[in-house]
């Protein structure tokens, strides 16, 4: 029911946006046409990237929200990170295609008409876009998704791209220097490259399971807000994400005088508390490490039978200790 309800709304917002995709371009293209400024195409062009990025969203996201079966074990949201990535390579097409044409226009220093009408409709597009943009992105957070995290952050990218072509377009108005024009389109073109190549550069990072820092601080938060009901220490930890679903590897120290039975039954139901409260879904498996009584200043357990010293204070997780694929060198 949850999964339904999920790919329900992944399918609202990526139908919505392409919806509204669709007439903020419809609005460019005569913006362009009354113009034929370069500015103006330029950011046409980018609309027609969020439409082609919008089109495929809608497939990827549907394919992601799979869940995991016998020829696909950890799932299919990888697929979001190659939707990323395609997406980063139209923003850079499209930055070459605008450079091509804004170089030539540069050197014709051709006559426009129009520049006010056309500033004004390009900046009505570009906030109708970043409002576009911050709902979708917001929305790709909530759900873990690298697809429309993706989409929304070109989206409010083209806002940025809207304001320096209503600059340029007025400047030119104003001024009657039309080589500004498409001077603006070139710097335009640029932006663009630029944050197409960080799309990508983010994309092959999930796709090769780059650490990423911000989602092991969530998972320490995780850890400080629960009772580690016997579990001394965990480090060596290992983020994998696959989409939306997160699989963790860590390793747990725990009091060593537990049998298999327990030890097993005790990090299981340690596993679950912290799932159930980890912002994304997902899977935690634990290796288990003896404390080999070195960590009895730190253990909390008061049933420990084997204790050697008394205990004083917890360890308190953070980054260092959690990625660190050794225990803390004072223990060893």
């Amino acid at each position: 029911m949850e999964r339904a309800r999920q790919i329900r709304t992944l399918t609202l917002v990526t139908v919505g946006a392409l919806l509204a995709g669709l007439a903020l371009t419809g609005i460019k293209f005569w913006g362009w046409q009354i113009t034929q400024s370069q500015a103006v195409y330029s950011d046409f062009l980018e609309s027609i990237v969020n439409i082609v990025a919008g089109v495929v969203a809608i497939f990827v996201v549907r394919i992601a929200s799979k869940p995991a079966d016998r020829e696909h074990p950890y799932g299919h949201g990888k697929i979001e990170y190659f939707s990323a990535a395609f997406e980063g390579g139209l923003i850079a097409f499209a930055a070459l295609m605008i450079l091509l044409e804004a170089v030539p226009a540069l050197l014709a220093n051709r006559s426009l008409e129009n520049l006010q009408d056309g500033a004004w409709i390009v900046l009505g597009c570009g906030l109708g876009n970043f409002l576009l943009g911050l709902g979708v992105k917001h929305m790709g957070h909530k759900v873990g998704s690298p697809a429309l995290v993706a989409n929304g952050t070109h989206l409010q990218s083209d806002f940025i791209t809207s304001v320096g072509v209503t600059i340029g377009l007025l400047l030119a108005a104003w001024t009657g220097l039309a080589w500004l024009d498409p001077l603006i389109a070139i710097l335009v073109g640029g932006q663009l490259a630029w944050t197409g190549l960080r799309v990508v550069r983010r994309s092959i990072g999930g796709l090769l399971d780059e650490e990423d820092k911000e989602i092991l601080l969530g998972f320490a938060k995780v850890l400080k807000s629960i009772d580690f009901s016997g579990v001394i220490q965990i480090h060596h930890t290992r983020i994998i994400r696959s989409g939306r679903y997160h699989h963790i590897d860590a390793h747990a120290v725990v009091p060593e005088y537990w049998n298999v039975a327990e030890a097993h039954e005790k990090t299981k139901d340690f596993e679950d508390r912290l799932m159930h409260l980890y912002p994304q879904p997902g899977e935690l498996h634990l290796h288990v490490d003896p404390c080999r009584r070195v960590y009895c200043e730190r253990c909390p357990d008061k049933a420990c039978p084997i204790r050697s010293k008394p205990f004083s204070q917890p360890l308190v997780p953070d980054i260092e200790s959690l990625i660190d694929p050794d225990e803390p060198s004072v223990f060893r």
